[in-house]
């Protein structure tokens, strides 16, 4: 019983980063990955955009209430910001071309330093 505990937990704890990552990366490409498609009309990039927000909400949403007890809102809401932040830019340079500056990377790492010390209790 107790073991089934541990491994649920451990689960959770793995699960829940990567279900808000994947949430994080819909978003970002909800938010500006249409904008590589320059044929696209206002509306097409709308209803393809609207399209992609369904399941980042239901993974938003289902990591919340499935991860709470092991992880507090805070802490969920300091991995969703900042995976969410973090997908922008991978959509930003890898989808659309762009480049980070050294003080865009600069914010990124402290942004991570941010998340862990939200995150991890010392």
């Amino acid at each position: 019983m107790e073991r089934d505990l541990f491994a649920e937990r451990l689960m959770k704890i793995i699960l829940i980063p990567c279900m808000l990552f994947v949430a994080g990366m819909l978003m970002s490409f909800a938010w500006i990955g249409h904008l590589k498609f320059k044929s696209w009309n206002f509306w097409t990039a709308l209803a393809v955009s609207w399209l992609m927000v369904l399941p980042e909400y239901i993974l938003n949403v289902s990591s919340a209430r499935w991860g709470r007890g092991v992880f507090s809102g805070a802490q969920m809401a300091s991995m969703h910001l900042a995976s969410g932040v973090l997908c922008v830019a991978i959509v930003a340079t890898l989808h659309l071309g762009e480049r980070l500056s050294p003080s865009q990377i600069c914010g990124f790492g402290l942004m991570g330093i941010a998340v862990a010390l939200i995150t991890f209790k010392f």
